[in-house]
């Protein structure tokens, strides 16, 4: 029941104030209209002006019991969505979400004919938008290698001079190889073959490519020789739903080709990427490589994908690992270090951990599962839910949100909620009946038997020899996974149930194995002292040599080919690695995190959460668990340059200033003689954002500035006009001043609280119950984050031979500090972990989760321009929150 309240809250939002856009923006309450809202890069590549939020919710209404709805939804779709915009849209997205959405909905639609009670005016309507959807998506596989190009305009296709695409040259792997189900689909219910044919083109291309003694396939390759652009391997963002079409396709199809390629890639995936909990990404050339030290969230879909595969184990422990990192931060970050802290903040409420949790608890049948998707539910009502839906997390760590709610957080989240808790007598038809896509559409599985105008040749074996003993040709039987233990699951959770906040879970694997006669572990960076012999021995090993500089300093410098074995030589470039990382990170550890700033007053009443820079003066929030709580207020003059002339609006309130014309220190200063308990500092330069600046520190100004004993935190442009707006709108503003964003339960602890704030009976149901909960999951605020992903002190430079060198403190009681260090790594392989990469070994195994944003140090200059003070329309005021771009372009780029 709370399930579908959720979702009748966000969906009739979205009907209300956006459609027909694609997307509804939760916190400016509109609709997202591509080329209206400042341009997020790759992210709107899924928007089309085809109203793709519904077509992606159509078959979700049906599995939630609303053939209402959903009879009236078709019929909007049917009459109002247009396909034939000239936009350029990406070929995955709008495969998996608008031609897996309607043919999605043709699948419950003709079910619910057949039954008799509704639809029974339908026609294939719905089918046949998909087949002109279809024959629009066929001009990106214009190729010589059949793998189709990433974008295409739906009008002009790709070639075509108005176009405005075609000319790209690589593709990622999950973007070629995720077509087979919809595409198949399509041909068996339309009998038109082409679609088919062309994505089990693609699909053969990709497995010719694998690298053949690996038999891994790397992130991206250029759609036009086959050669892999980016050779790193996964099973995250990049190459995820590759994996999982192979094994659907086996499913849907029943062609064994398919279950074979799936098989020996998953044999790979064991036997290198897997490092039970972690999945971490290798090097398809050199797969005992690490490629990277952290992991995104998209792998979350991976344990799932095991238990159709019927490997339950490592499904279990990759499953519970990612839940402690969830319980540790509220959501699944972007990307976490294999030490379970922050690599990128933000989560735009992806599904894939609730669609893994869903098939561990119909495999297991284990009601630990039910409590993990209550949390799951919790977490979105506490921290997600605003008035209009729910917003995507901007910062895991401060709570802030962004200004959007993706298509798929109705198409899949509340599918998989709901499922995960419905009684066969919940649900209308049968779900055994259908297999979920990856945007977990249905599709009837009776479709492997009809129109088959493909020919079902085994082509597999002539590229490898497989070994059938490891792989079983029928699915596990669920009814009889667990017969004779049902505490199994529960034993293998068990080791695991800490690994986030007491220990340390690198190279788990490896301490395994040195607990009976394997090699010992690894040396790693942070345990290195240059006064152990038997670490300089280790060193040696690995090829490894030590220079004493005259400063005092140590310096490392690796020759591989001096090394013992060429898996030395893999340790001792892991163990550089390592310690640049360390190095750099080290640096950076007096940089400061950001903070929140929570608008608490009506109507917001804590949903808005604001980034904001800190201050290097003044009160430390971190150290202040209660944060500043107060009214906010204009001064005179708004530069706070000089003494205010307004102190009886001022005092015991949240003085708000204009940046520029002096230090923030003399602000700061200037607005505690006036009484002010709190200050923020807004940017006068229009239209800045924390979405694409980096984070602002404020400096104090040379001298003492013990004197300053309130909090002072600084909003770019955006944000901080949204307070100026709520001034306009609602006059009396209150906001709570704070190092990371608070639930509403604790806000109000203690007030009487009015009947108007609560949306729902259950959003704000036993709120100090769940207050007090919720403050045993949250890291202890006074552990101040102290990592910055800024990697400036770092440099990169040629050392000659094809040699790494690091140079560290050789301080004996203590592992290699870095505070003085310089480092580099000569002819650095662009692919291999470098400098810039975050999630670095720390001195100790620390549960602080603490990686902010990269941030920069500046001081107010005397030289700013008068603010123009004119008051904007809100919705320039509010524009959308930009994503955070730069993070999507590391991992399109690997900026390791």
């Amino acid at each position: 029941d709370q399930v579908l309240e959720m979702f009748d809250h966000a969906y009739s939002n979205y009907m209300e104030h956006a459609y027909p856009a694609d997307e509804l923006m939760p916190l400016t309450c509109r609709g997202r209209v591509r080329g209206q809202e400042p341009s997020r890069g790759d992210v709107d590549d899924a928007l089309g002006k085809f109203s793709l939020t519904l077509i992606d919710t159509l078959d979700t209404l049906v599995v939630l019991n609303k053939t209402k709805e959903f009879e009236e939804a078709v019929k909007k779709v049917i009459k109002d969505v247009n396909l034939d915009n000239d936009i350029v849209v990406s070929v995955f997205e709008t495969n998996i979400r608008v031609l897996g959405g309607l043919l999605g909905g043709h699948s419950v639609a003709i079910m619910l004919k057949e039954k008799g009670e509704y639809m029974q005016w339908y026609n294939g309507e719905l089918l046949h938008m998909a087949k002109e959807l279809g024959y629009k998506l066929l001009p990106a596989f214009n190729t010589t290698s059949g793998l189709p190009y990433p974008r295409v305009n739906l009008k002009f296709g790709v070639r075509h001079p108005e176009a405005r695409t075609g000319t790209e040259t690589d593709t990622c792997t999950a973007c070629a190889g995720t077509l087979i189900l919809e595409f198949a689909a399509l041909s068996r219910f339309t009998g038109t073959s082409i679609f088919e044919e062309y994505a089990r083109k693609a699909l053969d291309f990709i497995w010719e490519k694998r690298q053949r003694s690996s038999n891994l396939v790397g992130v991206t390759i250029n759609i036009h020789t086959g050669d892999w652009v980016r050779k790193d391997s996964g099973v995250g963002a990049g190459i995820d739903s590759y994996y999982e079409y192979l094994l659907k396709a086996y499913v849907l199809l029943g062609d064994d080709s398919f279950l074979e390629r799936f098989n020996t890639h998953y044999d790979a995936i064991m036997r290198y990427i897997s490092q039970p909990p972690l999945l971490l990404d290798v090097h398809i050339h050199k797969p005992m490589l690490n490629a990277r030290t952290w992991m995104d969230s998209l792998l979350a879909f991976f344990p799932g994908l095991q238990v159709l595969k019927g490997d339950i184990r490592p499904a279990i422990e990759t499953h519970e690992m990612l839940y402690q990192v969830i319980k540790k931060h509220n959501f699944l970050p972007e990307a976490f270090t294999t030490d379970f802290r922050v690599h990128w903040a933000q989560h735009p409420l992806r599904p894939e951990f609730a669609e893994s949790t869903y098939f561990l608890y119909k495999a297991t049948g284990d009601p630990y599962y039910l409590e993990v998707g209550k949390t799951l539910i919790e977490n979105l009502n506490k921290y997600a839910r605003v008035p209009c839906g729910f917003a995507a997390m901007k910062d895991v760590r401060t709570g802030s949100h962004e200004d959007r709610m993706d298509s798929f957080f109705l198409a899949e989240m509340f599918k998989y909620l709901y499922l995960l808790f419905a009684d066969k007598e919940d649900m209308i038809f049968d779900i055994e009946d259908y297999i979920f896509t990856t945007e977990a559409h249905l599709l009837p599985l009776w479709l492997s038997t009809t129109n088959q105008t493909i020919s079902k040749k085994n082509t597999s074996t002539e590229y490898t020899e497989l070994d059938d003993s490891n792989f079983d040709w029928t699915c596990p039987n669920t009814q009889i996974l667990f017969p004779n233990d049902p505490m199994f699951a529960q034993s293998i959770r068990e080791p695991l149930k800490n690994v986030v906040d007491k220990s340390c879970p690198r190279g788990i694997s490896r301490v395994e194995e040195s607990l009976g006669s394997g090699p010992k572990p690894p040396l790693r960076a942070r345990d290195f002292m240059a006064s152990n012999p038997e670490h300089l021995e280790i060193l040696k090993k690995m090829g490894v040599s030590l220079i004493h500089l005259k400063d005092g300093r140590v310096q490392l410098v690796q020759h591989a080919v001096q090394a013992a074995s060429s898996l030395d030589a893999e340790d001792g470039l892991r163990f550089m690695q390592e310690m640049i990382e360390l190095s750099s990170q080290q640096q950076k550890e007096q940089q400061l995190p950001p903070r929140a700033v929570q608008i608490v007053s009506h109507p917001f009443f804590g949903r808005v959460v604001l980034t904001a820079g800190p201050a290097q003066f003044g009160m430390d929030l971190s150290k202040h668990k209660a944060g500043t709580r107060g009214f906010v207020a204009t001064i005179k003059p708004y530069n706070g340059c000089s003494e205010i002339t307004n102190p009886e609006a001022v005092k015991e309130k949240i003085a708000l200033m204009q940046r520029g014309q002096c230090m923030f220190a003399e602000k700061a200063r200037n607005i505690q003689k006036a009484g002010a308990i709190g200050g923020i500092v807004i940017d006068d330069n229009e239209g800045s954002s924390s979405d694409t600046a980096p984070l602002f520190q404020m400096a104090g100004d040379g001298k003492n500035t013990d004197d300053i004993t309130i909090p002072l935190l600084f909003l770019f442009n955006k944000e901080g006009n949204i307070i100026l707006d709520a001034i306009r709108e609602y006059e009396a503003v209150e906001v709570l001043l704070s190092d990371k964003a608070r639930d509403r339960a604790t806000i109000f602890k203690g007030k009487m609280i009015p009947n108007y704030i609560i949306d729902s009976n259950l959003e704000m149901e036993n709120m100090d119950q769940k207050s007090s909960e919720n403050d045993s999951h949250k890291p202890n605020s006074e552990e101040a984050p102290s990592e910055s992903q800024d990697a400036g002190a770092v440099s990169e430079e040629p050392d000659g031979g094809g040699e790494s060198s690091a140079v560290g403190d050789p301080d004996p009681l203590s592992p290699a500090s870095a505070d003085s260090a310089s480092v580099s790594r000569a002819d650095q392989d662009p692919h291999a972990p470098g400098a810039a990469e975050a999630g670095a070994p720390e001195p100790a195994c620390t549960p602080e989760d603490s990686q902010p944003q990269e941030q920069n140090t500046q001081t107010e200059s005397n030289s700013k321009a008068h603010w123009d003070s004119k008051v904007q329309p809100m919705e320039s005021i509010l524009a959308d929150w930009n994503e955070d771009i730069e993070a999507f372009e590391m991992m399109e780029k690997d900026e390791l």
